[in-house]
């Protein structure tokens, strides 16, 4: 270990083991130093450490004044904290406050700490105990909450970025002049990190020349504005001032802590990502996504399918254009909602997914085959509908096409993801169909754990071995995926 790491991490372990154990140190014991500490100092030292085995650690720190294994699960979960992202959810008094509690959940979801702040007014909205439950923390609504007064500067220094949402044409108003007079706006005119703010109001609220200069001072201030979207309002007009869905929010709020020096996105009708202004791997690469299942007709009302809810597809497409690429997703039937920022071809069978791809992919980069496709269709299905009766009845079924498997064979195809559903032998099987299809990259996993739900654990399979990626959201684990694929993506286009 070179001298200068080696004395860092002498100094800095000794004082954070007086801190972890409680006892009288240089630094104060409450929690939000705890995490200016692990941040400042641990974020030189937690690669070097997670790559040491625990008998190196051990004898590295065997003359700590405490037992090493107990150190060790200490120093790595302060480790973890030190990584984990946090933000500042403020809540203004506007009846989008109910939407802040999906936002919260969203997040949290994402593996992010969220700490929600609230004006008086935003309690007559949702209460505290509702966020509380929410997020487990306590809820902060006024200055006095901290015995020394100081919650706008404590709670400002530990956040990655404060979020306002909803925030009221009064709440921007305060921003936009510096105003300071409860505990949110001191918190806001305090901050040293990222501030989103996502309008709500009346349409006419939001039209008033008024706002649009304290808007637009924002801008100028570089904070960054997410919508409002146009829609119908809870005063029964409809017009621009609804405030963006949580989904949509929480997608934003995601890409802004990945590249905090954002400045400024604006309310275009057709508002961009808040992301397309970040520096991403897949920047300009044309991608091409089939989700969803397919639906092969019996007759003119029955018909096979299966259980594929089309929500890992949807959630790579989403992590694509989060990343910069050109999605086009081409979908089988379901009930999701169209991800913002990608075209997409609907289709009911797996024949006409078949022809889109074949129209489309001469243009794509990078294939990705999530859809999970039906492997047969009945031969001749019956135009009306099929009578009831006694007798059997016989339906010969031949085989679909094999999409990926054409893809892949192209003469000069795009980089190719598999994906493999199973139900046993996972590892046998999507081994076994990635050699088949011969492509770079594929995604199995088992069949009764992910379809339908919001998480899946995914086993990613390439010609270095293989790469678990543990359960989590299912749009977590598209972005995993989509950053392993762009390594192996740039690494094949040199």
């Amino acid at each position: 270990m070179p001298n200068g790491l080696a004395g860092c991490c002498k100094t800095t372990a000794l004082d954070i083991t007086a801190l972890l154990n409680g006892s009288k140190c240089s630094f104060t014991t409450c929690k939000f130093r705890l995490f200016a500490i692990a941040r400042l100092a641990l974020s030189s030292l937690a690669t070097f450490f997670n790559s040491l085995p625990d008998t190196r650690l051990s004898m590295r720190f065997s003359a700590m004044p405490c037992h090493p294994a107990p150190f060790l699960d200490k120093m790595r979960g302060t480790m973890k904290q030190a990584q984990t992202k946090r933000i500042v959810l403020g809540i203004t008094g506007g009846i989008a406050a109910y939407k802040a509690a999906e936002l919260a959940r969203l997040l949290i979801k994402q593996g992010i700490e969220v700490q929600v702040a609230m004006t008086e007014a935003a309690t007559h909205f949702i209460t505290p105990a509702t966020m509380q439950a929410l997020t487990g923390n306590p809820v902060l609504v006024n200055q006095w909450q901290d015995d020394k007064g100081m919650a706008h500067i404590q709670t400002s220094r530990v956040a990655d970025a404060i979020v306002i949402a909803p925030a009221t044409a009064d709440f921007i108003a305060k921003l936009a002049h510096g105003l300071a007079n409860d505990l949110l706006s001191s918190l806001c005119l305090a901050r040293d990190c990222p501030l989103l703010v996502a309008p709500a109001m009346n349409k006419q609220m939001w039209a008033n020349a008024a706002t649009q200069r304290n808007v637009q001072r924002l801008a100028d201030d570089g904070v960054v504005v997410l919508g409002p979207a146009s829609g119908a309002q809870a005063c029964g007009e409809e017009g621009m001032g609804r405030m963006l869905e949580a989904e949509e929010l929480a997608r934003d709020v995601f890409a802004a802590l990945q590249n905090p020096t954002l400045t400024l996105l604006r309310q275009t009708q057709d508002r961009p990502s808040l992301s397309r202004l970040r520096e991403r791997e897949l920047n300009g690469v044309k991608v091409l996504i089939t989700a969803g299942p397919t639906y092969e007709a019996i007759d003119a009302v029955r018909g096979i399918t299966n259980r594929s809810s089309g929500k890992m597809g949807y959630a790579i497409a989403l992590a694509a254009v989060e990343m910069g690429a050109e999605v086009l997703l081409v979908s089988g039937p379901t009930a999701l909602a169209k991800p913002q920022g990608a075209q997409v071809v609907n289709v009911t069978s797996a024949a006409e997914m078949f022809e889109a791809v074949k129209q489309q992919v001469a243009n794509a980069d990078m294939f990705i085959g999530v859809a999970a496709v039906a492997d047969y269709r009945v031969a001749r299905p019956s135009e009306q509908k099929i009578k009831k009766s006694d007798a059997a009845l016989t339906l010969e079924l031949i085989p679909n096409p094999d999409i990926l498997a054409y893809v892949a064979s192209l003469p000069k195809p795009p980089f190719c993801v598999g994906f493999a559903a199973e139900s046993e032998k996972l590892r046998e099987h999507a081994a076994a169909k990635r050699k088949k299809k011969n492509i770079p990259l594929l995604a199995a996993n088992l069949a009764q754990n992910a379809i339908g739900s919001d998480d899946n654990e995914l086993v990613l399979f390439d010609a270095a071995g293989e790469h678990v990626l543990p359960r989590a959201d299912k749009l977590v684990l598209a972005r995993a995926l989509l950053r392993h694929a762009a390594v192996l993506y740039k690494k094949g286009s040199k």
